[in-house]
């Protein structure tokens, strides 16, 4: 089905997104229909009050609500969908659970942040298996009516909640320990609840969108891969978005204005996710927060990677593909797939090619891909490395920027060093390997003195510079500790100097 007109389900009622630009944001939709409740606070995804409820497949036949940075989101994007907002969940005389724990365990103050919340707070609500997380966790919570505040272990209460869910919603006034309690508070949904019940239920399936706007701006969802490498040749300057989690801040912070919108988050081929006996592969429109639900127990190294990309509201919508697209020397993922010896499959209209990860990138956020080429899945070789980690130095503990990223992976055994991969992000104007490192430790023996040389070889690589987030005398003294804490805490060596 083709569609010029572009129309969303919002909290349950058709409406026509009549006048939209191709680069109008959901949020500004929304608010434009009345529904206020999500706000701009930063436009970038860094704050969460812009949160809403988007219905994505389970795969499993059935669907689940997922919270996104309506700001990052084109409207057209939404096409076919179906989307919950702060308004939908409940209203003054029938609050949601939620939004009830909220307010009677003081979880909102001047009120701003609070739809953000509750919208993501909703989404961990809903989660199917969310009394299934941890041993032990009870079906039921204390009453919202007070009493001590429930206990967490590694983070999630004892009703199941993972407070990692509201990672990307920031509060400047209520302090997060009453959010806490509201979230610890929540009992399963009623059996009459229908959201709950929507969930038993498939998703929509994508809509091929055609939207041409007033400016002559369009926004274009290609059915498949033909068509999208097609509309490449034909059009080589053409915006490729699936999560928009960048190209939204392009279009909100520097106006950035692309003809043409293509949109491959829903393109078949771009969003499988498949193992063989070799190897793994990633489709490049496959979100963040699916390949930690799947991968995560297969390559460890991405399952230490995945909990400290952003947000839980950003790893809804960010995918592989845009990460290594945007090329960024600080991205998280380079690092990681580096240390896998990972490959990217790039298609266009006269076929596909492999490219190893290390010769991806060939300058500051430049990469081999043509004009014309799409990033269609990342591929790893298996079985990989045994020993990894993946060590990233940041101002925050969770949703920031890197300053240094360093991902090791290594086969250490009796002793004795055979293989060993390490890449690294935020030292260079492209992520790089640590060819010079690796070489000093392939072979040798697993010792405290072997660990301290390497480290000070670690910490020569790249070309750190100096910026707001880091000094460059910094970022090289971070190499070298980071190869310290594996040989502390992965594969212990006695007396390596800290």
């Amino acid at each position: 089905m083709s569609s010029e007109a572009v129309t969303v389900t919002v909290n349950g009622q058709p409406r026509r997104a009549s006048g939209i630009r191709a680069h109008t944001s959901a949020l500004d939709w929304l608010r434009s229909e009345g529904l206020t409740g999500a706000k701009e606070g930063c436009a970038e995804g860094e704050c969460g009050a812009c949160a809403v409820l988007v219905l994505g497949p389970d795969g499993e036949g059935g669907s689940r609500w997922t919270a996104v940075n309506s700001c990052l989101v084109p409207a057209a994007a939404l096409d076919g969908q179906e989307v919950l907002t702060s308004e939908g969940l409940g209203d003054p005389d029938h609050l949601h659970p939620v939004q009830q724990a909220m307010a009677v365990r003081g979880g909102s103050q001047c009120g701003y942040c609070t739809p953000g919340f509750v919208c993501s707070m909703a989404a961990e609500f809903y989660r199917p298996d969310r009394y299934a997380v941890r041993p032990g966790a009870v079906g039921t919570a204390p009453s919202t009516n007070g009493g001590p505040p429930p206990t967490a272990e590694q983070e999630h209460g004892p009703n199941g909640f993972d407070l990692h869910a509201l990672g990307g919603n920031l509060c400047r006034c209520t302090g997060y320990r009453p959010i806490r309690d509201a979230a610890y508070a929540l009992t399963r949904p009623h059996p009459d609840d229908p959201w709950a019940r929507r969930q038993e239920r498939p998703a929509p399936g994508p809509r091929q969108t055609r939207l041409t706007d007033e400016a002559g701006a369009r926004f274009v969802r290609p059915a498949d891969l033909a068509e999208t490498v097609a509309l490449l040749a034909e059009e080589p300057d053409a915006a490729l978005v699936a999560g928009g989690t960048d190209l939204g801040v392009e279009v909100n912070l520097r106006h950035r204005r692309p003809g043409l919108l293509v949109a491959v988050d829903r393109v078949p081929e771009l969003c499988g996710l498949t193992r063989t006996a070799d190897h793994v592969e990633v489709g490049a429109a496959v979100t963040l927060t699916r390949i930690e639900r799947e991968l995560a127990d297969t390559v460890p190294l991405v399952g230490q990677l995945v909990p400290q990309f952003a947000s839980r509201l950003i790893r809804n919508r960010a995918t592989l593909g845009g990460n290594l697209g945007t090329a960024s020397p600080i991205g998280d993922s380079p690092p990681v797939l580096l240390a896998l010896d990972a490959t990217v499959l790039l298609a266009s209209a006269t076929g596909e090619r492999e490219v190893p990860l290390e010769e991806f990138f060939t300058g500051y956020r430049e990469t081999v891909r043509r004009p014309d080429e799409v990033v269609r899945a990342v591929r790893v070789p298996l079985p990989t490395l045994p020993q990894t980690t993946f060590a990233k130095i940041a101002k925050r503990r969770f949703d920031d920027i890197s300053s240094v990223a360093v991902a090791v992976a290594a086969r250490i055994e009796d002793g004795v060093v055979h293989d060993v991969r390490i890449g690294l992000g935020g030292v260079a104007a492209t992520p790089l390997r640590a060819r010079a490192t690796e070489d000093a430790l392939r072979g040798q023996a697993w010792t405290a003195d072997v660990v301290d040389r390497a480290a000070e070889v670690l910490a020569g690589e790249g070309t750190p510079m100096d910026d707001h987030r880091a000094s460059a005398a910094y970022r090289a003294a971070m190499l070298g500790q980071a190869l310290r804490r594996f040989a502390t805490e992965v594969v212990p060596v006695p007396e390596v100097t800290r």
